[in-house]
């Protein structure tokens, strides 16, 4: 019978030393990453922001033309939409008629005015001449016909200058007709407010529409990045402060920006429904702070940047 007890079996290292080398990676990796981004002020909250201008008639009416299509670019100033214009155009042949009848008014008005000025001028120089002959060489009757018609005179010449303002106010308001009948014909004519491409066409040709009915969209083509930064980071950002922006849509590549200005409000005040925290249950919460960054990089111009797309961006910032 064998007396030597059997050993203890030899316990295996080899997991634990490959935990310790794993766990030392991580450690090292995330140090790494620390270092190379303490100087920089990064968040995934943002996303590509831009002007969307919705395109709504100022007037009542049928559309004649849609000279657009869906994601179509378009320069600011060219005609999106055509609206029957008969109508406008009959509103303003009429105005125009009434102008020239306007202006006929005050043309005979100012005649007559001058006919008074006359009559009104040689009335008074009879009367003159009746007053200062030597006495006895007219009668009373006379004189008194020649007060009679200087009066008379002064009526007359009193009404036509008050004719002669009226028939002025009248064309006045005849000028100002024809100035509305030729801003609703030129209402007719629905242009781009902006260079961009067109988004949202629900508009088609035959459609009645009504002032404000929403027809399309427009995307400007003028974009930037609109990044939410916690208020905690916001010390370390400055307007001016150089920064990168890397789009999903776009891998590999990396677009210089700079940071435009800070929003004075975070994101939640100006949502639908802000928080209500006078209740005895709050729960502080660090905030969000939008940031503008625009693009420093010609190359943008080469990409589809979109509102809504998102970003990572990442600001320089001083230590």
């Amino acid at each position: 019978m064998n007396d030597l007890a059997p050993s203890p079996p030899k316990t295996n290292r080899r997991p634990f030393i490959l935990l310790a080398m794993i766990l030392s990676f991580i450690a090292l990796a995330c140090y790494a990453y620390w270092w190379m981004n303490r100087g920089y002020a990064t968040t995934d909250d943002a996303a590509i922001d831009g002007h969307i201008y919705v395109i709504a008639p100022q007037i009542a009416g049928r559309v004649a033309d849609v000279l657009v299509d869906d994601n179509q670019h378009v320069t600011q100033g060219q005609v999106l939409v055509v609206l029957d214009k008969r109508d406008q155009q009959v509103a303003l042949l009429q105005a125009q008629a009434s102008l020239a009848l306007a202006e006929a008014a005050v043309a005979q008005a100012q005649a007559q005015q001058l006919e008074a000025d006359a009559n009104l001028t040689q009335a008074q120089r009879d009367y003159q001449r009746f007053i200062t002959v030597a006495p006895g060489a007219t009668s009373r009757q006379e004189v008194d016909a020649a007060t009679a018609a200087t009066r008379a005179a002064g009526a007359r010449h009193t009404a036509t200058i008050a004719g002669t303002s009226m028939a002025q106010a009248q064309l006045l308001a005849a000028r100002a007709v024809v100035q509305n009948a030729a801003l609703q014909l030129a209402y007719t004519s629905i242009t781009a407010p902006a260079s961009g491409h067109i988004a949202i066409r629900t508009v088609q040709t035959g459609n009645v529409v009504a002032p404000g009915t929403a027809m399309l969209a427009l995307v400007g083509d003028d974009v930037w990045v609109t990044a939410n930064f916690k208020e905690t980071q916001l010390p370390s950002i400055k307007p001016g402060d150089a920064a990168s922006v890397q789009v999903d849509a776009v891998p590999g590549i990396t677009f210089k920006a700079r940071v435009d200005s800070i929003q004075y409000g975070t994101g939640s005040v100006f949502s639908l429904l802000p928080a209500q925290n006078a209740t005895g249950n709050y729960i502080k919460v660090v905030q969000r702070v939008p940031v503008k960054l625009v693009f420093d990089d010609a190359r943008v111009a080469n990409y589809m940047l979109a509102p809504g797309m998102s970003v990572e961006p990442s600001i320089r910032i001083s230590p």
